[in-house]
């Protein structure tokens, strides 16, 4: 890793896993809101915090004394962790690791990050969203490869059309797919160990469980 990789600790849930100690090892850290909560738990010291504390622990209040504090009222016009990423690339990021940004009480802000992903991506940023036990990549327009398990399962739903979907070494392999925009038709596949995925067209997330091997 390379110092402008930066980890944005965000409010969701976090198991620590050995692929997401992997994702952050050599990282530079900021925390949003009650993200820090991770911090302790990961053993890492952020450079900044940001957000409108109201989703603070009471007992988070008084920790990391030394970690200077960036407030925003609650009503902003941006998410908590969209204000920790904008700062995380004024310090020069061009690689994003969202952790905690999958599961949580609040379904609409894991929506929110999932989309805001894309178009972090389209800007050109290379963006991992982690809950240490699931991960998501960006999909769009070009080719990535995602190491994973032989038979974890993965998913690659579209938030818009995709056009020239192909999918390799995975049970359910696509080449050049038309997937019509709400389709279910690229939920629930199974790796078969580095899966590659290119795209024409369109814009799309792949949703991995890197430790579910349901799909054996």
């Amino acid at each position: 890793m390379s110092q402008s990789t930066f980890t944005i600790l965000l409010g969701g849930e976090l198991q620590i896993t050995d692929r997401l100690r992997y994702a952050i090892s050599g990282s530079r850290f900021i925390a949003a809101d009650g993200g820090m909560r991770h911090a302790a738990t990961l053993g890492v010291v952020p450079e900044l915090w940001v957000g409108d504390f109201d989703s603070t622990p009471a007992d988070l209040e008084g920790a990391f004394p030394d970690v200077p504090r960036q407030p925003y009222p609650a009503a902003k016009a941006s998410t908590d962790g969209e204000i920790a990423v904008a700062e995380a690339v004024a310090r020069g990021a061009k690689r994003l690791v969202l952790a905690g940004a999958l599961a949580g009480e609040r379904s609409d802000h894991a929506i929110q990050h999932l989309l805001y992903a894309v178009s972090l991506a389209e800007q050109g940023y290379d963006v991992l969203l982690t809950s240490g036990s699931e991960e998501a990549v960006p999909l769009i327009s070009g080719a990535i490869e995602l190491d994973l398990p032989p038979d974890s399962l993965f998913s690659v739903p579209g938030f818009s059309e995709l056009r020239g979907l192909t999918i390799e070494n995975a049970r359910y392999p696509l080449a050049d797919f038309h997937l019509p925009f709400g389709s279910s038709r690229t939920i629930s596949n199974v790796a078969k160990g580095k899966v590659r995925f290119s795209l024409e067209s369109g814009r799309a997330i792949v949703l991995a469980r890197p430790y579910d091997l349901s799909g054996v």
